[in-house]
């Protein structure tokens, strides 16, 4: 059984492999600040924003990096990977050092009452059947990244590459799990929160990078760097949705 990428995965992991990435996106126009963030911050990030005059995009942190590196009209910035960011401050257009949010934690989800599933190749190959595990594209997302370095460390990987349905984003892996699509996939802790799925288990947090949402202003706008005061003071909903807590600088 071959892995499953959609067609425009494949055209993402290959613009990510070294080709330039043009943002094609809406020029957001009258917004009071725009805010490109990270697909798994949607719920949260959603509420934080209410009452504020914000323009909210979200997608995975590798493809928001190279849209910002290549003139999309962000004010702030929120990504979920450290890697990401620092090469986004590399490109030179960031306004200040970034900034700690949230952090969180790698769980592997079903549908409700799927029960407890061993971190083992017999138990995930049990609960799979013959259906697929979804997670994000490696390339480009980091929830991708931190599940394959997961499975590497607990000896999994192998047995499972050809048995998975990638894609361009964390909540994408999640909706074909909340849907029915596919037995198992691999997402954040936060992701599963009030979505209907049920976690299966937890990886452990030394089998994989800590996972860290880094956000910074890319333009000197007063309004971008209040909406980030505002974000880094949001904490307690953060925690209601999943997150834990960011380290402290």
């Amino acid at each position: 059984m071959g892995r499953l990428i959609l067609s425009d995965i494949t055209r993402r992991a290959a613009l990510a492999s070294g080709a330039a990435l043009a943002f094609t996106g809406p020029v957001l126009a009258n917004a009071q600040v725009s805010v490109f963030a990270a697909a798994s911050l949607k719920p949260a990030l959603d509420e934080i924003a209410a009452g504020w005059d914000v323009t909210l995009s979200y997608a995975g942190s590798g493809t928001l990096a190279r849209q910002v590196a290549a003139g999309a009209p962000a004010d702030v910035v929120l990504l979920a990977a450290t890697d990401w960011m620092n090469w986004l401050a590399g490109q030179n257009v960031l306004v200040g050092d970034p900034v700690p949010v949230a952090g969180n934690r790698l769980v592997l989800v079903g549908p409700a009452g799927v029960g407890r599933v061993m971190l083992s190749g017999r138990g995930i190959s049990a609960a799979l059947g013959p259906g697929r595990l979804a997670m994000g594209d490696p390339m480009s997302v980091p929830a991708g990244r931190y599940a394959q370095q997961a499975l590497e460390t607990l000896g999994l990987w192998t047995g499972l590459s050809d048995r998975l349905l990638l894609t361009t984003d964390v909540r994408a892996a999640l909706a074909y799990v909340a849907r029915g699509d596919v037995p198992l996939g691999v997402v954040y802790k936060s992701d599963a929160v009030g979505t209907g799925v049920e976690v299966a288990a937890t990886f452990p947090a030394d089998s994989h990078a800590p996972i860290l949402y880094l956000a910074a202003c890319v333009t000197a706008r007063p309004e971008a760097a209040e909406f980030l005061s505002h974000l880094r003071a949001s904490g307690d909903i953060l925690a209601a949705y999943g997150f834990t807590a960011a380290p402290t600088e």
